[in-house]
């Protein structure tokens, strides 16, 4: 068995004039060839801005730095203005992601309760009176005090203690000796400081129905939503249940506002989410057809009527003006990729949606400061942006603003292309991107190299138009095929194409990626699938080493940076959201360090020390577990260095010659 761990000579520590640095070697050749690209590909990323005039507005588009140029509106017409633009430029109004669901929500009110007196953690007094929490559980110490200070919510909590993990930093910039510290870190499994609101008034006091709020995860957004009502949020543990609640003052009873539930997960960071419209109406954003789209619910009677569907996705709420909703979406144009972002306005009173993007590519949107016209700016990954005004009543476009009239780029070997196939059962299309290798060469074989990250709560494959992508260029500069592919258990695909992670997170659609990657060399004989490597970080580390030990006669080789490789080592909320809780068989069956027998290809792990994402342990467990198997691999632990390390250019340039030397080059 061997393994290496930090192969580097003592002259790397002590620096020697002889000997070149090598890693600034790699970084200059890097930016000698992204220079070559952008060369190639046009830029074209311009700010836009808006100055007003008595009669309309000046729109420009201006480079950063150069020129600007653009136009005059005038009664919803378009002017271009020869030469120099002037004006009292204004920046662009941006559309934002409306994350805090209701203006009421406040964490301590400002009123007061004056016979509100806290004795210690466990003891409080109101009007005279002596309240003690039950045995193991506490006061928070902030009350919530509702708008005429007639009631006082005060949480009691579980006296848990949470989890510390302990890091030892080897290397201080400002001491010689190490020095030590710890991080607050639940993990799966682990018990909770749970929550039970109590009401108080002078004479008094309610507590919410416990049959509601059973295994919860979290109860938070605690808020007077009238003077008699508090609502709140709960999510269960295991992320099966989502609930808005309300605890009624004049009848002491709880009752659930709206809820979504599901035998698998919810996925309620990205897919729930509630606006107070006023009027006893809520906006709510749910799942509940299989699609993620928004309904209209009536307080009271909790009647709730769906205002978007179809098999397309709301990814986000920006804003919300009167009874129009302006939110963005994906999936919506069947003949476009699904994930291109689009927006839309929708009435809420009518139910009429407006489209405010059509172009094939994904959309941003800048918006006048009246919020009358806006510039719609869309691109691919193999199209330069195209910029299009347009007016806010009707989505229609008033003039081009600016595309690229050259077009010798899409001759160019530098150009990304898409590819489209289906997955392993062949009911979906799978998508993803393939960057050529420097001076590539038609008639050659080159090595194809994956870059992966599979995390449900999000899509990873590139949509926008750039020159220059990273680490994944770099990749390309080294002479790989570099390829990324969104499969089966990511998001914004419906909810059944992301729960396909449900306690399966080591699958990573790797059946979805193989097949694609075999469909693509169909036709690019080019691509030399006898010679593959895969890397990632994180969860994309996790996936790495799972391609390893799962599909190790497919990937070669694999380069995994702080991955999560044993779900019950890392946090909390990330892993019971898709394995689940309480801890079942599934955490072993997705754990990598439980399956490093079946190691077949070439390994390097890296990861830095003081990693307070991930925690560390998890790479060092997979360490010695590899070591007890008598496994051959290769390790960098790195110094000082925190979650993402493998990104920093040492390691890349490392990662780099990793695949070259195992992978090789053209052929």
């Amino acid at each position: 068995m061997r393994i290496f761990i930090l192969s580097l000579t003592l002259s790397t520590f002590l620096g020697s004039a002889a000997e070149p640095n090598l890693t600034e070697i790699f970084e200059t050749q890097n930016q000698a060839y992204r220079s070559k690209v952008e060369k190639v590909l046009p830029q074209a990323n311009f700010k836009v801005q808006w100055a007003q005039e008595d009669d309309g507005w000046i729109v420009s588009l201006k480079e950063t730095p150069g020129k600007a140029w653009g136009g005059k509106i005038t009664d919803g017409h378009y002017k271009a203005i020869q030469g120099e633009l002037k004006g009292n430029f204004l920046p662009s109004k941006k559309d934002q992601n409306l994350t805090l669901e209701n203006s009421e929500i406040t964490s301590v009110s400002k009123n007061t309760f004056e016979s509100y007196k806290r004795i210690n953690d466990t003891t409080i007094e109101i009007a005279g009176q002596s309240h003690q929490t039950p045995k193991g559980w506490v006061w928070e110490k902030n009350a919530i005090i509702s708008p005429t200070g007639n009631w006082l919510c005060l949480p009691r909590t579980k006296d848990v203690s949470l989890r510390k993990v302990s890091y030892v930093r080897s290397s201080p910039k400002d001491q010689l000796q190490p020095e030590s510290f710890r991080k607050t870190y639940s993990k799966p499994g682990d018990e909770l400081r749970t929550q039970v609101p109590v009401i108080f008034s002078t004479n008094k006091q309610f507590e919410i129905d416990a049959s509601l709020i059973e295994n919860p995860f979290s109860l938070s957004k605690l808020h007077w939503h009238s003077e008699s009502k508090l609502w709140m949020e709960y999510i269960e543990r295991g992320f099966g249940k989502f609930r808005l609640l309300e605890l009624d003052t004049q009848t002491g009873k709880t009752r659930i506002v709206a809820e979504e539930q599901s035998d698998k997960f919810i996925h309620v960071y990205e897919k729930c989410g509630w606006w107070n419209l006023g009027q006893g109406q809520l906006l709510w954003r749910s799942e509940a057809d299989g699609w993620s789209h928004l309904y209209l619910i009536d307080e009271e009677s909790g009647e709730r009527k769906q205002l978007t569907s179809g098999e397309w996705v709301v990814r986000k709420i920006n804003r919300i003006e009167g009874d129009e909703v302006f939110f963005q979406l994906s999936n919506y144009y069947p003949q476009q990729d699904p994930y291109y972002l689009h927006s839309a306005r929708l009435n809420i009173k009518t139910g009429a949606m407006t489209m405010l993007t059509q172009g094939d590519g994904t959309h941003l949107l800048d918006w006048s400061p009246d919020r009358n016209y806006y510039v719609d700016r869309y691109s691919r990954v193999d199209s330069p942006p195209v910029y299009e005004l347009k007016r806010a009543t009707d989505g229609k476009t008033i003039a081009e603003l600016w595309q690229v009239e050259e077009k010798s780029y899409q001759k160019s070997n530098y150009l990304p292309e898409r590819f489209i196939t289906t997955d392993r059962e062949g009911r979906y299309q799978i998508h993803g991107v393939i960057w050529k290798p420097q001076d590539f060469d038609s008639s050659k074989k080159y090595p194809v190299v994956e870059n992966i990250y599979a995390g449900p709560h999000g899509a990873f494959v590139p949509k926008t138009w750039r020159a220059w992508y990273g680490h994944r260029s770099e990749m390309a500069a080294a002479g790989f095929v570099v390829v990324q592919i969104d499969g089966r258990g990511t998001n914004f695909r419906g909810q059944e194409f992301q729960q396909f992670a449900y306690q399966n997170l080591r699958d990573s659609g790797f059946p979805d990626r193989i097949k694609w990657m075999h469909e693509a060399a169909k036709t690019r004989p080019w691509m030399d699938l006898t010679r593959v490597g895969i890397y990632g970080g994180s969860a994309g580390g996790q996936s790495t080493l799972a391609g390893l030990l799962w599909h190790g006669d497919f990937y070669q080789a694999g380069v995994a940076d702080c991955g999560c490789h044993d779900n019950r080592m890392d946090k909390i909320w990330w892993n019971e959201q898709w394995l689940d809780w309480p801890i079942g068989e599934c955490y072993r069956e997705n754990s990598n360090s439980e399956h490093v027998s079946r190691l077949k290809g070439k390994l390097l792990l890296t990861v830095g020390e003081v990693d307070t994402n991930v925690d560390p342990s998890s790479t060092y467990q997979v360490v010695d577990a590899l070591i007890r198997a008598d496994k051959d691999f290769e390790f960098l632990m790195v110094p000082n260095g925190g979650h993402g390390i493998g990104e920093k250019p040492y390691l890349r340039r490392r990662r780099v010659q990793f695949f070259q030397r195992h992978l090789g080059g053209a052929q």
